[in-house]
């Protein structure tokens, strides 16, 4: 007799369309990156890794978007051709996605950006929503403390 195993607290929450947003991961669990992705990999979701290098230059963030992303040919670079990717995954389609964003400590600085970045984020968020599939987008730092500790909330796994 082969039972499912049951769903983690974690797998629970990512599984959730509405709780899903734009959260910084928080500094010091070293393994948190690998609690996520286990889970995100239970569920069946496709989960990605973008490094912007540390980057503040929008050509170079966009295009590790691009690159990091696994964008059609198509992509342009810009954020009216991110918004399309984000909101189309048909290249990848799974049951929810996951982003997680190292290097983005100098992009903090560009506010403008930053916020740009982020309305795009949070309006791929919202259309997924829309199909009841989950998109996730989380940002590690490499400092401790950082500007985005009042700018992002800080992602709380629960237990």
């Amino acid at each position: 007799m082969n039972q499912a195993t049951p769903q983690t607290a974690l797998q629970k929450m990512l599984a959730q369309p509405a709780q899903a947003g734009v959260y910084r991961l928080p500094n010091h669990p070293k393994g948190e990156k690998t609690v996520l992705a286990k889970a995100a990999k239970s569920l069946g979701f496709a989960s990605f890794k973008v490094s912007l290098g540390m980057s503040e230059e929008m050509p170079a963030i966009l295009a590790a978007f691009g690159r990091d992303l696994k964008f059609p040919a198509w992509y342009g670079a810009n954020f009216d051709a991110l918004n399309d990717c984000l909101t189309d995954f048909s290249w990848h389609e799974a049951p929810g996605y996951i982003i997680v964003i190292s290097g983005a400590d100098a992009l903090v600085a560009a506010r403008e950006h930053f916020a740009e970045l982020n309305a795009v984020f949070a309006n791929a968020i919202a259309q997924w929503q829309t199909d009841n599939i989950p998109l996730w987008v989380f940002y590690e730092f490499a400092g401790t403390v950082n500007a985005a500790d009042n700018l992002l909330p800080t992602f709380q796994r629960p237990e």
